[in-house]
């Protein structure tokens, strides 16, 4: 088998997948079709119809595009089987069904940023950063019935340092992603189609950690926990979707503060939610030990440094949070 023998067919959505998709494409893979989402209305009125950034970077490349609302559409099932695909590959896309995912010759392989079996589900960058792993990567396996559960092709590691928050892992597993993308698709040309392949119980990990999907009660910070707990959880929610917390006034009036970088001191606290200024920066105190607000953000207000944020606020050692 050549690289001219295979039609791919591309399927994902966000930023983190366009850097493998134009893999594809700079590196002369024949992408006969790229599947993403539906554009999302945005604005003020939401009468703004926004594509997202696979589809954008596709139509520049002059790839046909489609869009489905339902995977199993009859109408788009015959479609997709139209470009007579032999593979499909697929990066931070949407659950698909057996007949989509079955349909090529050589099936569709996932490009998962995690080690798997760990962090299988939504969000495995984020619960990466959140659970203080050291070091995460990236997996190609083919898909099958369950989520994240088929077979693995290849891994890729990728170390995260202590002070590195999400932006800083997601580009990083972003251009790896690419990387393994296009090892993989090597790995089957020259095994005709049939790469050598691993069960997940052949490599599983005890316990197995799950990425589920982050909403906005997710993010609210937990002061009952260490500083290094928390800590790992404010850098593995910045910048996006960011952790939040209750600043609550000696009044008793509440306001949410977000909460992008934090420093940990070592100096033993004992009260929880406790604020104090200390040398112009601002401590707040964990289950253990202070930690140092770095950066962070007023409900209404821009994102700013805890300096600017001191410098704008009163009696601020009176205040808590929770």
């Amino acid at each position: 088998m050549t690289k001219n023998d295979l039609r791919i067919i591309f399927m994902g959505t966000p930023e983190f997948a366009v850097e493998t998709l134009q893999a594809l494409v700079e590196n002369d893979y024949n992408v006969v079709a790229v599947v993403t989402q539906p554009d999302k209305p945005v604005g003020r009125h939401q009468t703004e119809m926004q594509p997202s950034a696979v589809k954008q970077y596709a139509l520049s490349q002059g790839l046909p595009v489609l869009q489905p609302e339902k995977m199993k559409d009859p109408v788009f099932v015959e479609q997709l089987r139209s470009y007579r695909a032999n593979l499909q590959v697929v990066v931070a896309f949407r659950m698909l069904p057996e007949v989509v995912w079955a349909m090529p010759a050589y099936g569709t392989f996932n490009v998962h940023a995690a080690l798997l079996p760990q962090y299988r589900g939504a969000a495995p960058i984020n619960w990466a950063v959140i659970n203080g792993e050291t070091q995460t990567g990236v997996t190609t396996f083919f898909l099958d019935h369950d989520i994240d559960t088929g077979r693995i092709i290849m891994q890729q590691p990728f170390d995260i340092p202590d002070d590195a928050d999400v932006e800083y892992v997601y580009d990083g597993l972003m251009h790896l992603g690419a990387d393994i993308c296009l090892k993989t698709l090597e790995a089957i040309i020259a095994a005709d189609g049939h790469p050598a392949s691993m069960a997940q119980e052949d490599v599983a990990d005890s316990p197995l950690r799950s990425a589920p999907k982050i909403f906005k009660e997710t993010c609210e910070v937990d002061w009952s926990k260490t500083a290094k707990q928390v800590y790992d959880f404010i850098r593995g929610l910045s910048p996006y979707p960011g952790a939040w917390t209750t600043l609550a006034a000696p009044d008793g009036k509440e306001t949410v503060l977000k909460i992008y970088k934090t420093r940990k001191t070592g100096h033993a606290a004992s009260m929880q939610g406790q604020l104090r200024v200390e040398q112009k920066s601002l401590w707040v105190a964990a289950h253990d030990e202070w930690l140092e607000i770095v950066e962070l953000q007023l409900a209404g207000k821009k994102r700013m440094s805890a300096r600017d944020f001191l410098n704008g606020m009163k009696d601020i050692e009176s205040y808590r949070v929770k």
